[in-house]
């Protein structure tokens, strides 16, 4: 049988050599990109079916733009986000965006290696843990975080003033004007109720869209 190929999407080293010894173990291939710009570069040279390892927070265009972006250009590629953030507005985001499962990084080897098999099968898996968030929020109501208020863009926005970038930094990454951030910045601004990027940031991290450092 052929072994289910799957490719791992983050920006530290450690954490891609560990996974990729416990996968191919279990007898995956295994390959690895450091950010979501060299995993779409991979993706189309080397045009094949895979199971895709995304973690959300990298620096550059980061796992919520990479997902968008890889599923539109390789739609055949099944994407799991492998994440520390179980809760807040990103696992809904991601999987309304397309991803077809969505993990924490605290899962079982156990666990991991089922969801890509689901994954990889057409299936879609959600942890535990995040499958709980989920059907709490949809209990609590669904505007229970601010930033669900927010559009895909305007959370990419948000996402990337976190990593410390500035306006034409962002620009560049998200491939938009310096105009066109401003107005994300303003929108988003209005949405959330706040008057500074501090205040943003801040309430990014209250709402686990960005993880604390």
């Amino acid at each position: 049988m052929q072994p289910i190929d799957v490719l791992i999407v983050d920006d530290h080293e450690v954490v891609r050599l560990g996974i990729r010894r416990l996968l191919e173990e279990a007898g995956f291939s295994v390959t690895e990109a450091d950010s979501g710009e060299a995993a779409l570069q991979l993706i189309r040279q080397d045009v094949r079916t895979r199971v895709v390892l995304m973690d959300i927070q990298m620096p550059g265009m980061g796992g919520l733009e990479a997902t968008r972006r890889m599923l539109a250009c390789t739609p055949g590629n099944r994407i799991i986000i492998l994440t520390a953030i179980a809760d807040g507005p990103l696992p809904r985001t991601l999987l309304k965006a397309g991803a077809h499962g969505y993990l924490t990084k605290g899962c079982s080897v156990d666990e991991m290696t089922r969801a890509i098999r689901r994954v990889a099968a057409g299936e879609r898996y959600v942890s535990g843990q995040v499958a709980q968030s989920l059907a709490l929020s949809l209990v609590d109501g669904e505007g229970e975080s601010p930033f669900d208020l927010l559009s895909r863009r305007e959370l990419q926005f948000v996402m990337l003033l976190s990593q410390g970038l500035r306006n034409s930094a962002i620009a560049k990454t998200m491939n938009v004007s310096s105009k066109t951030v401003s107005t994300y910045r303003a929108r988003a601004s209005t949405k959330l109720g706040v008057s500074s990027e501090a205040q943003m940031i801040r309430l990014a991290l209250e709402h686990g869209v960005v993880g604390r450092a």
